[in-house]
Protein backbone atom coordinates (compact mmCIF):
# COMPACT_ATOMS: atom_id res chain seq x y z
CA UNK A 1 0.00 0.00 0.00
CA UNK A 2 1.55 3.80 -0.71
CA UNK A 3 2.02 5.98 1.61
CA UNK A 4 -0.60 8.40 0.87
CA UNK A 5 -2.55 5.43 0.75
CA UNK A 6 -1.37 4.64 4.38
CA UNK A 7 -2.23 8.20 5.65
CA UNK A 8 -5.88 7.06 4.90
CA UNK A 9 -7.02 4.06 6.33
CA UNK A 10 -10.05 1.79 7.03
CA UNK A 11 -10.23 4.30 10.50
CA UNK A 12 -10.83 7.25 8.49
CA UNK A 13 -14.07 8.59 9.51
CA UNK A 14 -15.98 8.41 6.32
CA UNK A 15 -19.89 9.59 5.75
CA UNK A 16 -21.29 7.19 3.07
CA UNK A 17 -24.70 8.91 1.78
CA UNK A 18 -26.57 10.12 -1.16
CA UNK A 19 -25.41 12.58 -3.30
CA UNK A 20 -27.56 16.49 -3.77
CA UNK A 21 -27.07 19.15 -6.40
CA UNK A 22 -24.56 20.49 -3.77
CA UNK A 23 -22.51 17.87 -4.91
CA UNK A 24 -21.94 18.52 -8.44
CA UNK A 25 -18.94 20.42 -8.99
CA UNK A 26 -17.25 18.21 -6.17
CA UNK A 27 -18.59 15.07 -8.16
CA UNK A 28 -16.86 16.32 -11.17
CA UNK A 29 -13.47 17.15 -10.17
CA UNK A 30 -13.58 13.56 -7.81
CA UNK A 31 -15.05 11.43 -11.15
CA UNK A 32 -12.35 13.29 -13.78
CA UNK A 33 -9.26 12.89 -10.95
CA UNK A 34 -10.48 9.02 -10.80
CA UNK A 35 -10.63 8.36 -14.00
CA UNK A 36 -7.16 9.87 -15.02
CA UNK A 37 -5.97 6.86 -16.28
CA UNK A 38 -8.56 6.33 -19.35
CA UNK A 39 -6.50 9.80 -21.00
CA UNK A 40 -4.67 7.40 -22.94
CA UNK A 41 -7.66 6.03 -24.99
CA UNK A 42 -10.40 8.49 -23.89
CA UNK A 43 -9.75 12.28 -25.40
CA UNK A 44 -10.88 14.97 -22.52
CA UNK A 45 -12.16 14.94 -19.21
CA UNK A 46 -14.78 11.82 -18.33
CA UNK A 47 -17.58 13.85 -17.38
CA UNK A 48 -18.94 17.70 -16.82
CA UNK A 49 -21.42 19.63 -14.44
CA UNK A 50 -24.39 18.56 -17.17
CA UNK A 51 -23.18 15.35 -17.25
CA UNK A 52 -23.67 14.53 -13.71
CA UNK A 53 -26.71 16.66 -13.80
CA UNK A 54 -28.13 14.09 -16.17
CA UNK A 55 -26.84 11.31 -14.43
CA UNK A 56 -28.52 12.71 -11.22
CA UNK A 57 -32.07 12.88 -13.23
CA UNK A 58 -32.04 8.69 -14.05
CA UNK A 59 -30.57 7.56 -10.94
CA UNK A 60 -28.38 8.78 -8.04
CA UNK A 61 -24.54 8.88 -6.73
CA UNK A 62 -23.38 7.39 -3.44
CA UNK A 63 -20.70 9.25 -2.23
CA UNK A 64 -18.22 8.88 0.69
CA UNK A 65 -16.73 12.25 2.53
CA UNK A 66 -15.07 13.47 5.21
CA UNK A 67 -15.42 17.05 6.08
CA UNK A 68 -12.66 17.85 3.92
CA UNK A 69 -14.08 16.66 0.40
CA UNK A 70 -15.33 13.58 -1.33
CA UNK A 71 -13.55 10.50 -1.33
CA UNK A 72 -15.31 8.01 -3.39
CA UNK A 73 -18.69 8.02 -5.40
CA UNK A 74 -20.87 5.35 -7.39
CA UNK A 75 -23.36 5.61 -9.96
CA UNK A 76 -26.20 3.54 -8.86
CA UNK A 77 -29.40 3.57 -11.33
CA UNK A 78 -32.76 0.80 -10.47
CA UNK A 79 -34.71 -0.52 -13.59
CA UNK A 80 -36.82 -3.04 -12.59
CA UNK A 81 -35.79 -6.07 -10.69
CA UNK A 82 -32.01 -5.04 -12.32
CA UNK A 83 -29.69 -2.27 -10.88
CA UNK A 84 -26.90 -0.68 -13.02
CA UNK A 85 -23.75 0.91 -11.63
CA UNK A 86 -21.06 2.81 -12.64
CA UNK A 87 -18.65 5.42 -12.13
CA UNK A 88 -17.11 3.71 -9.57
CA UNK A 89 -14.42 6.56 -8.71
CA UNK A 90 -11.77 6.94 -5.50
CA UNK A 91 -9.73 10.11 -5.09
CA UNK A 92 -6.29 9.19 -5.98
CA UNK A 93 -4.63 9.48 -2.93
CA UNK A 94 -7.01 6.94 -1.21
CA UNK A 95 -6.91 4.31 -3.84
CA UNK A 96 -5.88 0.82 -2.64
CA UNK A 97 -7.80 1.73 1.00
CA UNK A 98 -9.99 -0.86 0.49
CA UNK A 99 -12.47 2.64 -0.24
CA UNK A 100 -13.86 1.15 -3.50
CA UNK A 101 -14.68 -2.15 -2.38
CA UNK A 102 -17.12 -0.48 0.10
CA UNK A 103 -18.67 1.74 -2.26
CA UNK A 104 -19.45 -1.53 -4.14
CA UNK A 105 -20.97 -3.09 -1.08
CA UNK A 106 -22.82 -0.13 -0.70
CA UNK A 107 -24.36 0.16 -3.96
CA UNK A 108 -25.35 -4.01 -3.93
CA UNK A 109 -27.08 -2.90 -0.38
CA UNK A 110 -28.93 -0.10 -2.06
CA UNK A 111 -29.71 -2.38 -4.70
CA UNK A 112 -31.20 -5.34 -2.36
CA UNK A 113 -32.96 -2.86 -0.42
CA UNK A 114 -34.74 -1.28 -3.84
CA UNK A 115 -35.58 -4.43 -4.80
CA UNK A 116 -32.90 -5.56 -7.29
CA UNK A 117 -31.35 -9.49 -7.58
CA UNK A 118 -29.19 -8.41 -10.61
CA UNK A 119 -26.51 -5.90 -10.77
CA UNK A 120 -25.24 -5.29 -14.28
CA UNK A 121 -22.39 -2.81 -15.12
CA UNK A 122 -20.28 -2.33 -18.04
CA UNK A 123 -16.36 -1.73 -18.50
CA UNK A 124 -14.14 0.05 -21.38
CA UNK A 125 -12.53 -2.89 -22.80
CA UNK A 126 -9.19 -0.90 -22.56
CA UNK A 127 -9.16 -0.64 -18.65
CA UNK A 128 -7.74 -4.19 -18.88
CA UNK A 129 -7.19 -4.67 -14.87
CA UNK A 130 -11.12 -3.74 -14.43
CA UNK A 131 -12.92 -7.20 -15.23
CA UNK A 132 -10.85 -9.08 -12.45
CA UNK A 133 -11.16 -6.66 -9.97
CA UNK A 134 -14.98 -6.99 -10.63
CA UNK A 135 -14.78 -10.84 -10.92
CA UNK A 136 -13.19 -11.03 -7.67
CA UNK A 137 -16.50 -9.11 -6.25
CA UNK A 138 -18.37 -12.06 -7.98
CA UNK A 139 -19.31 -10.25 -11.00
CA UNK A 140 -19.15 -12.42 -14.26
CA UNK A 141 -18.89 -11.56 -17.75
CA UNK A 142 -22.05 -11.61 -19.80
CA UNK A 143 -21.03 -10.33 -22.97
CA UNK A 144 -19.63 -7.14 -24.72
CA UNK A 145 -21.40 -3.89 -26.63
CA UNK A 146 -20.12 -1.69 -29.00
CA UNK A 147 -18.33 1.48 -27.57
CA UNK A 148 -20.51 5.07 -26.92
CA UNK A 149 -20.18 6.70 -30.53
CA UNK A 150 -20.18 10.26 -28.61
CA UNK A 151 -16.87 9.43 -26.71
CA UNK A 152 -14.29 10.44 -28.61
CA UNK A 153 -11.55 7.51 -27.89
CA UNK A 154 -7.79 7.08 -29.11
CA UNK A 155 -7.90 3.62 -29.86
CA UNK A 156 -10.59 1.05 -30.54
CA UNK A 157 -12.42 0.41 -27.94
CA UNK A 158 -15.87 -1.88 -26.53
CA UNK A 159 -17.37 -2.25 -23.37
CA UNK A 160 -17.17 -5.39 -21.09
CA UNK A 161 -20.23 -6.20 -19.78
CA UNK A 162 -20.66 -7.66 -16.95
CA UNK A 163 -23.10 -9.02 -13.83
CA UNK A 164 -24.13 -10.22 -10.45
CA UNK A 165 -26.85 -11.99 -8.66
CA UNK A 166 -27.08 -10.67 -5.42
CA UNK A 167 -29.56 -12.05 -2.68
Amino acid sequence: MSEAAQSFSQSDALAFRPANLGDVDALVRLINAAFRVERPFIEGHRIDAEGVRSYMQKGKFLVAGDSADLAGCVYVEVDGHRGYLGLLGVDPQRQGTGLGRRLMDAAENFFREAGCNVVDLRVISARAPLPAFYRHLGYVETGTAPFAPDVPAKVPCHYVLMSKTIG
